[in-house]
């Protein structure tokens, strides 16, 4: 009997450790159970929905009136539906914007859906959709509070201890949460926010949950100065910023295909992966507004996702509901259509791209921009960084890549770097191309160049180019025949693609 007791109590020390240690985040070059969940999930639904869904804008500042916030079809279980429909593996939710207006029945503020004129508690009807559907809940809760008194004080404990309590609320009313996601830390420094705190109070709920800040490494510790997440290709180079966080945020950035996980503090590394955010609007809008946009085209998205979640990193898609309180019926058949492609199931991994067998070959162009350090240089083309580019100094130009004739490929894919005009909200914006007219050519093992692709339609944001058989060539080439100004390319990747995809 004595043994069939030690038995019995080695399951509940065991939990009471793991939930102990569960509170640090612990040094390692290995994911921890919170990081494993996350990479395995992967993919989310970002739903960005508030009282800015209301004024046509991204942020305001918490004085729009409560009864501005009046969604006539408000439906949350359409929300999870289109999730679950489009092959997301959890949703995330904006439970609280920089405007302080909660989407829960909060006691520790009146600036909230309760006090609106539509008083159903948005968190509590996606955290039950999301049960019904089978789908991980997450939550998006900003620090930065321009709504909030406490906020004001001098005393920063005084805020910190306001959002321990409604985090208290979200992480005890609502079931299990899968991630914390946590946003506009740069209106304070880091110290001030209680992340210590905060990170404690989650883990002490749920051990599982996986916790971070925007913008969350910086280049030099106790120092806000950063490098573009595409640039940290060395494993202990960069610091935390706001430490303890389970991943790496810098939202709306891209990381690079040669990404590292291994960040310090206080002389100690630790794992993170790296969740990225898009939108699936081209105007790159989060919360919807009352003119309906362009979503972005089915190529690109799934590009982006075969980039974005690979090297066991996650991707969130905002998927806006409009000022009805739905998800447009076009914006869901988009997520929907791309969750087909991709042949999306959640007892499946997530698929991936094909083969690349052009990063990091030679490549040489025409002309380039003149700019300091090869800022422009053809090099930029195949470097595995959707943020650098080439760019020619030319209209018509072209650029050209050396490959391995010993290797088959059937699939190119070229991201054109765009003009961006930015719209009167201050986020979202429209992308203007260039290249109106090219060729791809290929030089094959043996004999001259032939065109394998021709087109006379603008290039847009993201072309792929599937071919119904594989080629071998020993070098590529992008020919600009006509363009409205200096062509200028991001990434031009080269994949063999296996059979049946």
């Amino acid at each position: 009997m004595k043994h069939k007791t030690i038995s019995l109590l080695i399951p509940v020390l065991f939990v009471l450790y793991t939930a102990s240690f569960a509170q640090t985040l612990l040094p390692s070059a290995r994911p921890n159970a919170a990081q494993q969940a996350l990479i395995k999930r992967g993919y989310g639904m970002f739903i960005h929905f508030g009282i800015n869904t209301f004024a046509d804008v991204e942020w305001s500042d918490g004085t729009l009136p409560v009864e501005k916030y009046h969604p006539t079809q408000l439906d949350p279980d359409q929300w999870v539906r289109v999730a679950k429909e489009a092959g997301f593996r959890y949703v995330l939710l904006i439970t609280k914007h920089h405007d302080g207006f909660c989407l829960w029945n909060s006691r520790y503020t009146t600036y909230d859906v309760a006090a609106s004129p539509v008083k159903t508690d948005i968190v509590k009807a996606v955290s039950d959709a999301c049960k019904k559907y089978g789908i991980q809940f997450a939550i998006y809760y900003s620090l930065w509070d321009r709504h909030a008194p406490s906020y004001r004080e001098k005393d920063p404990q005084r805020y910190i201890n306001y959002m321990l309590h409604q985090l208290t609320e979200l992480f005890t009313g609502y079931g299990p949460i899968s991630e914390l996601w946590l946003d506009g830390g740069w209106d304070r420094r880091p110290e001030q926010w209680g992340i210590d705190q905060i990170y404690k109070l989650v883990k002490k709920y749920n051990p599982a949950c996986a916790v971070s800040v925007n913008h969350t490494i910086v280049n030099e510790e106790g120092k806000r100065t950063f490098t573009r997440p595409s640039d940290m290709t060395q494993d202990n180079r960069y610091y935390f910023q706001y430490f303890p966080s389970d991943f790496r945020l810098w939202d709306p950035q891209l990381i690079t295909k040669f990404d590292k996980k291994q960040y310090l503090h206080e002389g100690r590394s630790y794992y993170l992966p790296f969740e990225h955010t898009l939108c699936i609007s081209k105007r790159w809008n989060w919360f919807q507004k009352s003119e309906q946009l362009p979503v972005r085209d089915l190529d690109e998205l799934e590009e982006l996702f075969y980039w974005c979640t690979d090297n066991d990193n996650a991707l969130v898609v905002n998927v806006p509901p409009d000022n009805t309180g739905r998800i447009r019926e076009y914006e869901a058949n988009a997520a929907i259509a791309l969750g087909k492609r991709l042949g999306l199931s959640p007892h499946k991994p997530l698929p991936r791209n094909g083969r690349f067998i052009s990063f990091n070959r030679p490549a040489s162009a025409t002309s380039a921009w003149p700019a300091e350090k090869d800022r422009y240089d053809a090099s930029h083309i195949n470097d595995g960084k959707l943020d650098a580019r080439w760019a020619s100094k030319d209209t018509l130009a072209s650029v050209e890549l050396a490959l391995d004739p010993a290797e088959a490929f059937n699939k190119i894919t070229i991201f054109e770097y765009q003009d961006v005009k930015g719209l009167s909200d201050g986020f979202s914006q429209i992308r203007i191309p260039r290249i109106r007219k090219y060729s791809v050519d290929l030089l094959p093992p043996s004999g001259e160049w032939q065109t394998v692709y021709l087109s006379d339609e603008p290039m847009g944001d993201c072309k792929v180019i599937r071919f119904p058989k594989n080629y071998r060539a020993r070098k590529l080439r992008l020919k600009i025949l006509d363009a409205s100004a200096p062509p200028s390319i991001n990434e031009i990747c080269v994949i063999r693609m296996p059979e049946g995809r």
